[in-house]
């Protein structure tokens, strides 16, 4: 019967443990990303080969596209909002972002890079 009781406590603190870590986000680290004509800030990223990220995108003047087919997303970032986009690679490589909506002269500039280490 202690067995049986310790073995429930076990099982019970683990999850209750796993739980806790779901809530808090443990597992993915949070990058904000700015997006304005013409540039995303940060320009670069690092990520480790594996890392779950989630980067929160936001626009501070007009809508802009971002985009990577490699890494597996196309979002629209319109002002005022914030777009949550999660990023997972496990091929190292540098992987570059640009914004997919014409927003200017200086459009075909607008760049970042998300390298994978």
């Amino acid at each position: 019967m202690k067995t049986l009781v310790r073995f429930v406590l076990v099982v019970l603190t683990l999850a209750t443990g796993f739980a806790d870590s779901a809530v808090r986000g443990d597992e993915a680290r949070v990058v904000p990303v700015s997006a304005k004509r013409f540039e995303f800030e940060p320009k670069e990223i690092h990520v480790a080969k594996g890392e779950d990220v989630i980067l929160e995108v936001s626009s501070q003047d007009v809508t802009h596209g971002f985009f990577s087919r490699p890494l597996g997303f196309d979002a629209d970032i319109a002002p005022g909002k914030t777009v949550r986009i999660p990023v997972h690679s496990d091929a190292p490589g540098t992987y570059t972002v640009i914004c997919d909506h014409y927003c200017g002269s200086g459009h075909g500039g607008m760049k970042m890079t998300i390298v994978v280490d």
